[in-house]
This record gives structure tokens, sequence and C-alpha cells, in this order.
């Protein structure tokens, strides 16, 4: 896999105050933040000089981010890399064995594409693969 760490993705129960939290953490402003109606998800970023802090928060008890909350509680949801062709990527995954969600790339809050490689075949770490738009 050629790519870099786009972002981490930390679910939290209430984006506002998670916010204030990393604003002061990470001494820097929140950038903006994107309403996922469809997947009942908001998120808030953060940019670290090329990588990003997204926290993630559910708006319906049966988003994945509520789910994940509940099971696990706040904290590291996934990580992001960055792939130069996201289809050939899933297929050369496929191929070795590890256990998509996403076979066909979906779009992600940045207007790129997305798959995730499911946490059972990574070692219990939820993957997310992005490609930009």
């Amino acid at each position: 896999m050629s790519g870099r760490v786009a972002h981490i993705g930390i679910a939290v129960r209430d984006l506002d105050q998670a916010i204030e939290l990393y604003a002061t953490l990470l001494g820097r402003e929140v950038g903006e933040t994107v309403v996922l109606e469809d997947r009942h998800l908001r998120i808030a970023s953060f940019d670290l000089d090329g990588c990003r802090v997204e926290l993630l928060e559910g708006t319906a008890p049966d988003s994945t981010i509520s789910r994940f909350l509940e099971s696990r509680g706040p904290g590291i949801h996934h990580f992001c890399l960055t792939v130069p062709d996201i289809e050939a990527e899933i297929e050369r995954l496929e191929q070795a064995g590890f256990r998509m969600i996403d076979h066909v790339p979906r779009t992600g809050a940045d207007d790129g594409r997305i798959a995730f490689v499911h946490p059972h075949s990574t070692g219990g770490v939820l993957l997310e693969l992005h490609q930009e738009g």
C-alpha cells in the first residue's frame, strides 16, 4: 500500500465538548464541521500539517458511531490511508485474503472515494482507504 495517513477518526459522545478539548490539546482551531445526514454523522476536523484528526459524533442511536460508543466507549474509531487507485487496492487486499466492508468505493465526507477494511482481518483495527476526488 503506497499512501500516507490521511486522518485518524475519533468517536466522541458530544462533538461540541470534544472540539473544545481537542482545540486546546492540539493547539489548533477546528476546521470545517460536516454533517452526513445519510450516515447519521457529524464530523469536525483539525488539520495537523497534512494529517487530520476527525472527531466523529453519531446523530442517531443506530448510527455506526453511536453503536461503537455503546460497545467500546469514546476513542479511536479508525485510521485512514490515502491510496492512488482505490479499486486496485480493494482488489489487491481481497486477493490477499482481507475482508472488505466496502467492495465498491463510496463517497466520503470530502467527496473523495472511500472503502473500509474489516477489523476482523486487520488485527482489530478499522482501516479506511481514501482516494482523493
